[in-house]
């Protein structure tokens, strides 16, 4: 019976190479010498942290880096999650961003509802934090990606491990 995943995964190679040339961009910015405008990486906990020395120049930090991640990697900024601005000694602020990786069960759920809802004779089942479709034909399974791209555009999905 032929099947396929609906994952997302991050390529962290094409990440760290915006986060890198957002980083050289920011060094080389006139209006940013001597201050505190950074962008920090940890690549184990998947978290960026971004420093200004205020809310503006933080703002800035930010046009930089997303426009860099989307020339990367498509569809990459979605997958941020922004935490709240916080104040740091003196007047520099700072903000982290969660980078998600793989299907949270709430899109999950989403998915599954959408197929079973769909009426196509195929099967969405939640595999750990892949969403895996199996059908008859190969044209239905084709008919599923096609729903799940239309409807799911909040978050990027990558559609692989097609078996027949």
């Amino acid at each position: 019976m032929p099947s396929f995943d609906i994952s997302s995964e991050i390529d962290m190679v094409n990440l760290k190479h915006a986060i890198d040339a957002a980083s050289k961009q920011i060094t080389n910015r006139y209006d940013f010498k001597g201050t505190s405008a950074n962008i920090d990486f940890n690549e184990k906990d998947k978290t960026m942290t971004l420093l200004g020395d205020n809310d503006f120049q933080l703002d800035q930090v930010k046009d930089i880096l997303l426009p860099a991640m989307e020339k990367k990697e498509p569809e990459s900024s979605k997958r941020l999650e922004f935490k709240d601005v916080q104040k740091v000694s003196g007047n520099k602020v700072k903000q982290e961003l969660k980078v998600k990786e793989g299907i949270d069960s709430d899109l999950a759920k989403r998915i599954t509802k959408l197929i079973k809802d769909s009426g196509l004779k195929v099967q969405a089942s939640i595999q750990g934090d892949t969403v895996r479709v199996n059908g008859a034909k190969r044209d239905l399974l084709q008919e599923a990606i096609a729903l799940v791209k239309k409807s799911v555009s909040d978050f990027p999905l990558t559609f692989g491990n097609f078996r027949d």
